[in-house]
């Protein structure tokens, strides 16, 4: 019976740290996502809206880096302040 105890406990650690990490990963994750300026930010700082933008229009098929939450910001705050598509 005592084995049979040991090895339950060595399983829940194991599974108890197991999904410790799965939650720093996601943690990790989102805190990364917010590392993006706002579009108020962008507004605020048009000469780096301007930058972020013609970086991020430097390569026509990179789709996935248009797609960042930076690129949208940076389009959205120089839509707002000049009122056109840029």
């Amino acid at each position: 019976m005592k084995k049979f105890q040991k090895r339950n406990i060595i399983i829940a650690f194991f599974m108890f740290a197991l999904m410790s990490v799965m939650v720093l990963q996601k943690t990790n994750a989102e805190s990364s996502k917010s590392d993006a300026k706002s579009v108020a930010w962008y507004t605020a700082n048009i000469k780096k809206a301007e930058a972020k933008n013609k970086e991020c229009r430097a390569d026509s098929n990179n789709i996935e880096l248009q797609a960042t939450p930076d690129c949208i910001n940076a389009l959205q705050a120089l839509e707002l302040s000049f009122g056109v598509k840029r």
